[in-house]
């Protein structure tokens, strides 16, 4: 199968990214979310995402036109109903996943695939939610979408061959590289930056060093491009909480025990960029 038509659910940070990476390579985009304002909000943010490219010389007037005249929106999704490949993009709540999994298998197309893009959620469990679970894959894109070269795809213990060759080639066309994962709490790159990330909040709550410290301590000792510390506040603290809880119950192991710290950021509201405030402070 051929893939023509490619939705999204969801047109937050991850899903709008996604679209605009498909949109770009010239593959038709359905965009849906639960609220017009939010699909707006996606769109301009896709046009800013274009314009930046074009000032960079990395895109012209005509490809912003072009990938834009691709994204349709829509807050129902009935919408989908004709796409090859849907990507679920909501936010990282097992509850709903399972009843946005469950009401896209009766809308879709039944070689249509299913996909998640979840971070650290089961694949076999989001599967076991639909009566198509050999159709049913994750794709975990990363932040920013259209810039990240990589793509997670998670195998569940029912997604067929048929189904890793859809969403393999689908991550091709779109110029990513595909690592296969099996299913497991947090995959892979999760699965080991979460804790590091989680242990500088650690650090931080015992007054090892100041958030400006710690995150200059590993951008120059670790050589890593971003401290762990913005780079909780770009993925967002509640996000952040959510993998680390999953690991925790997935494991069972005290390691993955989330630092307080974090949990008392995310009940004050302080999720990071999109919030304006996190470990730092963000206009």
């Amino acid at each position: 199968m051929t893939i023509q038509t490619i939705g999204v659910v969801g047109s937050g940070t991850m899903g709008n990214g996604i679209a605009q990476a498909f949109a770009v390579a010239g593959i038709n985009v359905v965009m849906t979310d639960i609220a017009e304002d939010a699909l707006e909000r996606a769109v301009k943010t896709i046009a800013g995402s274009l314009d930046r490219l074009i000032k960079k010389e990395k895109a012209t007037e005509a490809d912003k036109a072009a990938a834009l005249s691709r994204i349709s929106t829509s807050t129902s999704l009935d919408a989908l109903a004709q796409c090859d490949l849907v990507i679920e993009a909501a936010t990282e709540n097992l509850d709903i996943k399972l009843k946005l999994f469950a009401q896209l298998d009766g809308i879709l197309a039944p070689e249509a695939v299913l996909a998640s893009n979840t971070s650290s959620i089961s694949i076999t469990k989001l599967a076991a939610a639909t009566a198509h679970p050999d159709r049913v894959i994750g794709m975990h894109f990363f932040n920013p979408v259209p810039m990240m070269a990589l793509v997670e795809l998670i195998r569940g213990l029912q997604t067929s061959d048929a189904t890793y060759e859809k969403s393999l080639a689908a991550a091709e066309k779109i110029g990513k590289t595909a690592v296969q994962v099996r299913n497991n709490p947090g995959f892979v790159v999760n699965r080991i930056l979460c804790p590091m990330i989680n242990e500088a909040i650690f650090a931080l709550s015992e007054g090892l060093a100041t958030a400006e410290q710690i995150d200059e301590a590993m951008k120059l000792g670790a050589n890593h491009p971003i401290g762990p510390l913005a780079l909780c506040d770009l993925i967002g603290l509640d996000v952040q909480l959510a993998i680390m809880q999953v690991l925790f119950d997935g494991f069972k192991d005290p390691k993955y025990r989330p630092a307080p710290l974090l949990v008392e950021m995310v009940e004050a509201g302080y999720l990071g960029r999109k919030s304006g405030k996190g470990f730092f402070e963000y206009n």
